[in-house]
């Protein structure tokens, strides 16, 4: 077997940056904004959050949240032509118009 180099937040340093205007705390409404079933939502993690964040490459991605497990969401992605569930808290969730 091979040895796994690195970690789930390995080649992130651009990807999980805030810009310059966007750092600062953490809007609370975000924090504890809530979605129901079916909603639709695009992945934008928030790099000051360590709890539950996506991994990277999910990042940008829509999804469809299929159900609430404990404070985060399962929200249902499509990688390739597999459909993937991603369990995140929803301060790294958006929701898509």
């Amino acid at each position: 077997m091979v040895k796994r180099i690195g970690t789930a937040r390995r080649k992130t340093r651009k990807s999980l940056r805030k810009s310059v205007k966007e750092r600062g705390k953490i809007s609370i409404s975000r924090f504890f904004q809530t979605f129901e079933i079916g909603d639709k939502v695009m992945i934008d993690p928030e790099p000051a959050v360590h709890t539950s964040l996506p991994f990277r490459r999910f990042i940008g991605k829509t999804g469809i949240v299929r159900k609430k497990q404990g404070s985060c969401y399962c929200v249902e992605i499509k990688n390739g032509k597999k459909q993937k569930v991603i369990i995140a808290h929803p301060v790294h969730l958006k929701p898509v118009k």
